[in-house]
Order: C-alpha cells, then sequence, then structure tokens
C-alpha cells in the first residue's frame, strides 16, 4: 500500500489563506469513516491562535472516510497502512503555499493514532498532539529515539466505558507515550467512545497553555 494523496479542496479552514500567514496551524485528523465537518465543530472552542485546517482522510468508508483499514481489532492496524496515510498528511502539508509558523495535531480515535504517528515520522516538525480517544500504531518507527529527546507535549484523552479501542491498544499506547512524550493524561469515568464536555475544556486548557 502507498501514500494516497488527500482532496486539497475538501480542506476546511478556519482562515482565508491571506490570514494564514506567519500564524501557527492546527491540523485536525476525523475518526473511522467520519469526515472533515466533524472535528470542525470544535473549532469555536478552540484557541484563536491557530489556524485551523480540518483534513478529510482519503478512503472512502461507509457514509464518510478513513484514514487506514481497521485491521483484526480497533486499535491494531497494520503498522504500514498507518504510516503511508501519515504520509499522505506530510505531502499535504509540504504542499501548502503558505507554511505556518508551526504545527500542531488534533486526533480522534483513528486520527489520533495517524496524529502520533505524524510525530514519529518527523519529530522535528509538530509542536504538540491531541489524542482523543485514539492509540499508538504497532512497530517501531525510525523517529521514535528522537521524539524520546525532544518529548513534545502530548494530551491523552480516554474514558472508561470506550468499548472501541481494545485493550491491547490502550495498554500500548500507556507504556509508549512516557518516554516519547511530555504526556498529561485523562481518564474519564463512564465516557464512551466520544468527547464529552469535560474531556473538552481538559482539550482546550492544554491547547491554551501551547499558545501561552
Amino acid at each position: 500500500m502507498t501514500a494516497l494523496p488527500l482532496d486539497p479542496d475538501a480542506v476546511l479552514w478556519s482562515a482565508s489563506e491571506h490570514d494564514r500567514a506567519g500564524r501557527p496551524l492546527l491540523v485536525l485528523l476525523h475518526g473511522y469513516g467520519s469526515n472533515e465537518a466533524d472535528l470542525f465543530d470544535l473549532a469555536p472552542y478552540l484557541p484563536l491562535s491557530p489556524v485551523i485546517a480540518s483534513l478529510r482522510a482519503p478512503i472512502p468508508m461507509g457514509p464518510g472516510h478513513a484514514w487506514f483499514e481497521l485491521g483484526a481489532q480497533p486499535g491494531v492496524p497494520d503498522p504500514q497502512g498507518v504510516t503511508d496515510a501519515a504520509r499522505s498528511v506530510l505531502d499535504w502539508l509540504g504542499a501548502l503555499t503558505v507554511q505556518p509558523s508551526s504545527v500542531g495535531l488534533l486526533g480522534f480515535s483513528q486520527g489520533g493514532a495517524m496524529a502520533l504517528q505524524l510525530m514519529r515520522l518527523e519529530p522535528a516538525r509538530f509542536d504538540y498532539a491531541v489524542v482523543l480517544a485514539g492509540f499508538l500504531a504497532g512497530g517501531a518507527q525510525a523517529g521514535d529515539t528522537e521524539l524520546g529527546a525532544r518529548k513534545p507535549p502530548v494530551f491523552w484523552g480516554r474514558g472508561t466505558a470506550d468499548a472501541v479501542i481494545s485493550a491491547v491498544a490502550v495498554d500500548r499506547t500507556q507504556a509508549w507515550l512516557p518516554g516519547h512524550t511530555s504526556l498529561t493524561e485523562r481518564i474519564y469515568e463512564g465516557l464512551g467512545h466520544s468527547v464529552s464536555q469535560a474531556e473538552l475544556a481538559d482539550t482546550v486548557a492544554f491547547l491554551n497553555e501551547q499558545y501561552a
């Protein structure tokens, strides 16, 4: 499998191209079977400092799109598929006519796995990541050592009632993140595979810290 190109016309932006110059960028990465409009609904609640770009995954899936195939169970995908999808985002970033001053990532579920994989592929490119109900893909990446030296800020939020992401994926992520990132971990009692108001508030607080 190779990287599928993203559709630049499907990207939802919070600012016109003229207003993006010299500003930080926050990239939103939706979950499996969803689309670019999903997380963009959070834009009114997020900090005003960064320009927001919500991407559409390249694989048609049901009523929406996916970044990569699920694999045997959610949270245990083929690592190469995740890498290929992440490279499609890197290609999109590299092709921007207006390059941002910095780049942060926010992903839900599959999008959270994408955020972490992007950091592992190019540790110097991304300043932080927010992973909501997401997980770490298996396998080693060439950038893992550098990422562990940099330890960028990562917010990882998940619910105790999330029946979608497998326990093995949660355990893998929990074991890996502290050694490779400056981790802010939040666990929400009774929350399923979704984002609660409490988690959104914690996410906004984390993002505000990045732009303080």
